[in-house]
């Protein structure tokens, strides 16, 4: 009798929960742009720089100001693809007490103004949050999608299956070293778009930008990818011009990120008019990419 009780009172496990049958967000801005014949303007900030508050509202400022899809990125401390404009306003969101839980806030935000929002993040802070958890609450608030520097489609089993459960995109990257099997691989597995990674290094803002980027879209669509966006080193408007020309998407980071740091590589303390400064910057950067094949 007491075993009998003891059963009915146990908690009885739930199923597991179907793959979602959501279309990409990601790939329906892209397909959207596309018909238009425009490449999209992708803009990265880290989450927390200079603060919360000020972190989403330039946020906002990147989709009225041109962006079609917002990276967000995740404050880490150990970065190892980020150059070091990137890596001094992530150490500042991070002294800022920043957390990934907050980092949903933005999410909303993009959302809200009419971007689609993904987020960048070495794998280490997804894996300690919880990759069921992260996926869900992801797309609760709105999430396309995410970005993983340092995960591979060999190791993102757990992944894999989350953002299928959720609906969610998978980007991963490919490099001009990546070989034509590589590249088949990433294909199979990416969702939304697979991200180009223009050379080998860590991101940062180049006078100049060679050939390496447009081979790599042309050898990544052959092995099958639909959307092909490049990133690493594209400065300004010129530059996301002639990478417009052949991505589908141009994605800008380090020179957004500028904007707010001073010359002494702290964050503006005047932050109405660095915004101002990100709103132009993005403007510019952005006719550019909308223009590319005009």
């Amino acid at each position: 009798m007491n075993h009998i009780q003891e059963s009915a009172d146990a908690t009885v496990p739930t199923q597991p929960q179907g793959f979602s049958k959501q279309p990409s967000q990601t790939a329906a801005r892209l397909t959207q742009l596309k018909a238009e014949n425009k490449p999209a303007m992708i803009g990265y900030l880290p989450f927390g720089f200079p603060d919360t508050a000020t972190s989403i509202e330039a946020m906002r400022t990147l989709v009225e100001n041109g962006c079609d899809i917002v990276e967000i990125g995740l404050p880490y401390s150990d970065p190892v693809m980020d150059g070091p404009v990137i890596q001094r306003a992530s150490q500042i969101a991070i002294e800022n007490g920043e957390r990934i839980a907050n980092v949903f806030k933005a999410v909303e935000a993009v959302a809200e103004a009419g971007g689609v929002p993904l987020i960048m993040s070495y794998w280490n802070l997804i894996f300690h949050y919880g990759v069921e958890q992260f996926a869900r609450d992801f797309a609760q608030a709105g999430g396309a999608g995410l970005i993983t520097p340092d995960l591979i489609p060999d190791e993102a089993g757990e992944w894999i299956e989350a953002s299928d459960r959720y609906g969610l995109d998978r980007i991963f990257l490919v490099s001009p070293d990546s070989t034509d099997r590589r590249l088949k691989v990433v294909t199979q597995h990416a969702r939304g778009f697979v991200y180009a990674a223009s050379r080998m290094g860590v991101t940062g803002e180049r006078d100049a930008l060679d050939i390496a980027p447009q081979t790599l879209v042309r050898r990544t669509h052959e092995a099958g990818a639909e959307f092909v966006c490049v990133g690493i080193g594209v400065s300004n408007a010129e530059q996301a011009r002639t990478v417009g020309a052949y991505a589908d998407g141009v994605i800008v980071g380090s020179a957004l990120v500028h904007t707010l740091l001073d010359e002494d590589g702290n964050a503006k303390t005047d932050t109405k008019a660095a915004l101002q400064d990100l709103a132009t910057v993005t403007r510019t950067i952005a006719q550019g990419v909308h223009t590319a094949r005009q």
